[in-house]
C-alpha cells in the first residue's frame, strides 16, 4: 500500500525477503515479494528507478550480500528510492550492513556496535 507524503507524491512500500517475514510486512501495508533471485530484485529495483517512483524498500540481510548493480547503486546514491536492510530474527546479534557501519568497525574493532543489550 502506497504511502501519501505531504507533498502529495506517493511513496511505496515495499519489502523483499524471505516469506517467512513477508506476512508482517503485508499487516503493516507493504507490498511483498518473497523469496526473490538477484535478477528478481535488480528488475524491480530498475523498474522502479526508471519509472521515477518513490520509494521505501526493506530487504531482508542476505540480499544486501547480493551482487544486484541496482541495489548497489540506490545505495549509493540515495534519493527517491530508500534501501535498508532487516537483520536476520534470532538470537545471533545484528549485523549492521551499510557504509557507516562498516566504517565504525574498522575504527573500533568489530565487537565494538553494541546491540544495546547490557551485561
Amino acid at each position: 500500500m502506497p504511502a501519501e507524503t505531504p507533498q502529495g507524491r506517493v511513496t511505496r512500500l515495499l519489502f523483499m525477503g524471505e516469506h517467512s517475514l513477508a506476512d508482517g510486512f503485508r499487516l503493516i501495508g507493504f507490498e511483498t515479494v518473497t523469496d526473490p533471485d538477484p535478477a528478481q530484485v535488480n528488475r524491480i529495483l530498475r523498474d522502479m528507478d526508471r519509472g521515477g517512483e518513490s520509494a521505501f524498500v526493506i530487504v531482508d540481510d542476505a540480499i544486501m550480500d547480493w551482487d544486484v548493480p541496482m541495489l548497489a547503486l540506490l545505495r549509493r546514491e540515495g534519493g527517491r528510492i530508500i534501501v535498508t536492510s532487516l537483520p536476520p530474527l534470532g538470537s545471533l546479534p545484528p549485523r549492521l550492513t551499510s557504509d557507516v557501519a562498516a566504517r565504525l568497525q574498522n575504527l573500533f574493532g568489530a565487537g565494538s556496535l553494541s546491540t544495546g543489550e547490557t551485561k
